[in-house]
């Protein structure tokens, strides 16, 4: 399994507890509002190697720390030597180029402790003449928030076109400033030779559990139908394997998948771009959710995999399935789903990325309502204040027979007891529960 390799693995939505069990499998939640934006910023070049070949290296990186613990200096070097690996997951086969398009994209890193860190990346040529390697800015942060970082890393390679010199004052500008709360804006100063000074607001989304997501990815590339199997599959926690060309594609596609499972998270090996060399995490026997390039199909074809489910994204189709998809989700919520995601479907240009966010979201958030919404009136409290949950009578009282089918299987899964857990430890006055 990947977890063991620089722990380089984690589920991907903002998880309600600090794990248990093996590293990489599951994260602490985010950090908040007020911390800092980021902890480094990374450059990664490519450096030929003897056999002529590229390897990725860090060749530089902001902060230095200095004054580390034993502790935590194993655990940055740890960190460091994961990361090239993550910028340029597609294998070292890359030659100099005069062009090259600018990518976007995310990998998640889980420390021992679980807790998680984010890597956003930008993938871009630097300015200069003749044949060149393309190299990545990689921002390392434990906040979850893709939007903001994307635009970070857009005053990050303006900045790269004119010396590298520019760049550091606007991270350093960005380090002294509070992350800002959800809604909220903060301004940073920064300055250009020739340009003078700009002024740069970074504004959160007001909706923190959908910052770090774009539903309209998923829209654009498969059918609400095909969606609806994505998301039942993951559900029953299976094996998905989605494929595409392009790792942006591929981080937004998967972020979207594990969103849809709000406000339950993916507790389970989650690579959003699997490495060349970690290509062998397919025969994984526990459930997993990863990204794969498309140029390793032949590859992964052929590795003795368990039952997967295996989504094309730049065909749109299921390439290979276990064959129960239609029947997981109960029929009726299946197709109140359907209605849902088509209706979004026609508006595509009507909505905007955030109006999209928030519907596909709701869609899936009342299916959940309805479904297992009733759980906080099953969890018997004790005099001591601890309260168990009372699995039998939560099943009994669902009245229908599909819904309580699938609630019986969805009740054994990971994400449901970690949430039961948490509830068990929360007394708090529930809605719904006089």
């Amino acid at each position: 399994a990947p977890e063991g390799k620089d722990g380089a693995s984690a589920a991907e939505n903002t998880p309600p507890r600090a794990p248990q069990g093996k590293a990489g499998e599951r994260s602490s939640a985010f950090c908040s509002a007020g911390q800092f934006f980021f902890e480094y910023l990374v450059v990664v070049s490519l450096r030929r190697t003897p056999d002529g070949h590229y390897e990725p290296k860090i060749t530089y990186q902001f902060p230095k720390r200095e004054n580390l613990l034993k502790g935590q200096k194993e655990e940055e070097e740890r960190l460091l030597q994961a990361i090239p690996l993550f910028c340029f997951p597609d294998g070292n086969n890359w030659v100099p180029v005069t062009e090259f398009t600018s990518e976007t994209f995310s990998f998640v890193l889980t420390n021992v402790d679980g807790s998680r860190k984010i890597g956003y990346c930008r993938r871009l040529l630097p300015s200069g003449r003749g044949v060149r390697l393309p190299e990545v800015f990689c921002i390392i942060s434990c906040l979850g928030c893709f939007g903001l970082f994307s635009k970070i890393l857009d005053e990050v390679e303006k900045r790269r076109q004119i010396s590298m010199a520019v760049i550091y004052p606007f991270m350093q500008g960005l380090r002294e400033s509070p992350f800002p709360a959800p809604g909220k804006t903060v301004t940073i100063k920064s300055f250009i030779p020739d340009s003078g000074t700009e002024l740069i607001e970074l504004t959160r989304p007001v909706d923190a559990h959908l910052e770090h997501v774009e539903f309209q990815a998923l829209l654009q590339r498969l059918s609400p139908h095909l969606i609806l199997h994505i998301f039942a599959s993951a559900t029953l926690e299976r094996r998905l394997i989605f494929l595409a060309e392009e790792l942006s594609v591929l981080s937004q596609c998967i972020h979207a998948v594990a969103a849809l499972l709000y406000p339950f998270t993916w507790a389970h090996t989650y690579i959003p771009v699997v490495p060349e060399c970690l290509l062998d995490t397919v025969c994984c026997p526990t459930p997993f959710m990863v990204g794969i390039q498309m140029r390793h199909l032949e590859q992964v074809l052929e590795q003795p995999m368990e039952e997967a489910l295996i989504v094309d994204l730049c065909e749109g189709k299921i390439i290979r399935a276990v064959g129960d998809e239609e029947e997981i989700l109960p029929r009726k919520l299946q197709n109140e789903m359907l209605l849902s995601l088509n209706r979004h479907n026609n508006n595509n240009n009507e909505h905007t990325l955030e109006q999209v966010n928030t519907l596909v979201s709701e869609a899936f958030v009342h299916f959940f309502v309805r479904l297992v919404g009733h759980y906080a009136s099953h969890i018997k409290w004790g005099r001591s204040g601890s309260g168990s949950f009372q699995e039998r009578a939560f099943c009994k009282a669902i009245a229908s027979k599909s819904c309580r089918r699938f609630a019986k299987k969805f009740v054994k899964t990971n994400m449901f007891s970690l949430f039961i857990e948490e509830a068990e430890k929360s007394r708090m006055p529930q809605e719904g529960n006089g």
